[in-house]
């Protein structure tokens, strides 16, 4: 059967090293809607992600990035990096949703408030919070998830700076691990955060292992955007967050 392909335009800004974002969203992808990514900049390939690199890529001036996913008219535009705003705070999060939707004319979701959406959408006050960040990032995210009365009971990463690629780099069976690392008594669900880390191929193992929801970035934005669509559950998406919808 052939997709008529008008159910949904959907545009992603997505940094331009990141290469796992891109698979992901075409995994998940809901029938009949199209992907439409720009990349943006903002940031020294060669530098370690860290907490002022990814501020600043958060700050950065994306007018030029809107300008070009306007061109498809996108339903939605996802803003594809967690730790770009999550070094700034909720408050800077929900401003630049806000710049996303009236630049590109469109319904917005940022990685950074999907994540809070999917712990939402369980009900958990206590998580498990894992990523492949730098120690700063982790607590800059640990206090924005605090912002909105969710509570960090274990924190994970993976002792390494880890470059640009390096995040992408890190396999399934790595983000396994880091996700088992994060578990805790208390936790009532894992949160895997990076747009580049391919935490999406690991969650119903981890579901699995540990009994407990799991929340990923790039997991997160899908399941906000068929919320937002107003979209169905389609075969194939991972993990228990879709029960939610």
């Amino acid at each position: 059967m052939t997709e008529t392909r008008t159910a949904a335009k959907i545009g992603v800004l997505v940094p331009f090293t990141n290469t796992n974002l891109e698979p992901d969203l075409a995994l998940m992808r809901p029938p009949n809607t199209t992907l439409h990514f720009q990349r943006m900049g903002g940031y020294d390939v060669d530098e370690i992600p860290g907490s002022d690199q990814m501020a600043g890529l958060g700050a950065s001036d994306i007018s030029h990035d809107l300008r070009m996913i306007s061109g498809v008219r996108p339903d939605i535009v996802l803003y594809g990096c967690t730790s770009a705003t999550l070094t700034h705070g909720p408050s800077f999060d929900a401003e630049l949703a806000e710049q996303i939707k009236s630049g590109a004319n469109a319904k917005s979701v940022t990685a950074a408030s999907a994540l809070i959406a999917g712990i939402q959408a369980f009900g958990a006050r206590k998580v498990g919070f894992s990523s492949p960040y730098l120690g700063e990032i982790n607590t800059q995210a640990i206090a924005f998830m605090a912002q909105n009365g969710i509570e960090t009971v274990k924190c994970a990463d993976v002792g390494r700076e880890l470059g640009n690629y390096g995040q992408g780099e890190l396999t399934p069976d790595e983000v396994f691990d880091l996700a088992c690392q994060a578990d805790h008594l208390q936790a009532e669900a894992i949160v895997l955060s990076c747009t580049d880390m391919r935490s999406v191929e690991a969650i119903e193992r981890v579901e699995s292992t540990l009994g407990k929801p799991v929340v990923t970035s790039n997991q997160a934005m899908m399941f906000c955007l068929l919320r937002e669509l107003g979209l169905p559950r389609h075969h194939g998406l991972p993990g228990r967050l879709f029960n939610c919808i």
